[in-house]
């Protein structure tokens, strides 16, 4: 796959994107290889039932950090790029974007409280998800979004690599039995906040970037250029963050561990392919702005390569199945081996998804497109979601955000084809 994208790039494009996406893999790696053995490690510590109620945890305080990056890794990694050479502008949009950012945590965090102070699910463990909500703090301080634009993935690489490194050490410190759940998600927080600490210092020494003090107007213009994305990443976490959450809200906590269990292998799988797009996604921007027509045949290529890499991949994950959960997951979990070998085919729809969604409409200024097809999903994706579920179970949760990853690309590509940009 490397070699084709060279044909299809310039040298001096092919290097860029190649390091970056050497960064961004080297990233997902590391991400992925240290919890291979911390993942083995919690699920027969926990248990499928504590480690049901982590995962709910998650899931539902993913819901407050989706709305403090309120599409701003998309919008404002397309700004800083657009403008990377101009400190002064950059060091403008940066400000704006961090000061926006912390506004909305701090709103999300009044919410959370009031949620969970107000309803029964919740009140039972509070200090779960206040020290889950650690995760969003982390995600404001650490500014993916800054290293994207100016396309150094390298320091995300180095910087997520750390903070594995610090919640692997301290997992296997702490964590020792069921009872010890509550410092999963603690431990996972302060690796990401001492992580987000120092990457602001990295924005700072390295790339000479200021803090200006930004106007009501800067933080309404932040606003307004990420709310069809916002809008848009909403909308997709109705399928793929709600899947755990109202699988929660419907099913005993072991099953949920279960579910949870064939989730993260996917998405650790599926991290092996994901750098690809976060790394061409800043020289798509830019190319469609300079030469139009050379960016459509580019996405066309890239279209070919992905779809076949990320099949071929899904098919033989689902023969691979069987030996996967029982080696990373245990004994305790073979409820987990048909749901992963429906799950794997994520990895193909998504793969698909960000070249038709990400690098085909949001690129080539279709956002608004973009926001109601993957709207409408989330919508249809609910009703379809429960009504599965409560049939099939944690099965039918699994064939619902599968169908819904594959609806969406089709009806991506039949735009992209009608707008002639395929």
């Amino acid at each position: 796959m490397i070699s084709r994208l060279k044909l299809i790039l310039s040298d001096k494009d092919y290097r860029r994107i190649l390091d970056n996406i050497m960064s961004l893999t080297g990233i997902q790696l590391v991400q992925y290889l240290l919890p291979l053995v911390t993942f083995p490690y919690l699920t027969r510590v926990l248990g499928p039932a504590n480690f049901g109620r982590v995962a709910f945890a998650i899931a539902f305080i993913g819901y407050f950090q989706i709305l403090t990056d309120y599409g701003f890794n998309l919008s404002a990694t397309r700004e800083i790029s657009i403008n990377r050479d101009d400190l002064s502008q950059v060091s403008k949009i940066y400000s704006s974007v961090m000061v926006t950012k912390t506004l909305l945590m701090l709103l999300t965090f009044i919410l959370m409280l009031i949620i969970i102070s107000s309803f029964g699910r919740f009140q039972g463990d509070p200090l779960l998800y206040i020290f889950t909500f650690g995760l969003v703090l982390g995600s404001v301080l650490f500014p993916v979004w800054f290293f994207q634009g100016v396309e150094r993935m390298r320091y995300i690489s180095m910087l997520r690599i750390l903070s594995s490194i610090i919640y692997t050490a301290l997992i296997f410190l702490i964590v020792r039995g069921p009872k010890d759940y509550l410092y999963v998600p603690l431990i996972n927080s302060i690796g990401f906040i001492l992580v987000g600490v120092y990457s602001q210092h990295i924005v700072r020494k390295e790339f000479k970037v200021k803090f200006l003090k930004p106007t009501l107007q800067d933080i309404k213009r932040q606003l307004v250029e990420g709310w069809h994305l916002f809008i848009s990443t909403l909308a997709i976490s109705l399928y793929t963050t709600s899947n755990r959450f109202i699988l929660g809200l419907l099913v005993d906590n072991a099953t949920l561990g279960y579910y949870a269990v064939a989730e993260d292998i996917t998405r650790a799988l599926q991290g092996l392919v994901s750098p690809i797009g976060q790394a061409i996604y800043p020289y798509f921007s830019r190319i469609q702005a300079e030469d139009r027509e050379r960016a459509k045949s580019e996405l066309k290529k890239m279209l070919i390569i992905i779809g076949i890499v990320t099949f071929i991949f899904s098919i033989l994950l689902v023969f691979a199945a069987p030996f996967i959960v029982r080696i990373l997951a245990g004994p305790l979990y073979m409820e987990s081996i048909h749901l992963l070998q429906v799950l794997v085919f994520i990895i193909f729809a998504i793969g698909v998804n960000n070249i038709l969604g990400i690098q085909g409409l949001v690129s080539f200024g279709y956002k608004e497109k973009f926001t109601r097809i993957v709207l409408f999903a989330g919508i249809l994706h609910l009703g379809l979601l429960i009504g599965l579920v409560l049939v099939m179970g944690s099965l039918g949760a699994a064939i619902a955000v599968v169908a819904t990853e594959i609806f969406i690309g089709i009806i991506e590509y039949i735009l992209l084809k009608r707008m002639g940009v395929l």
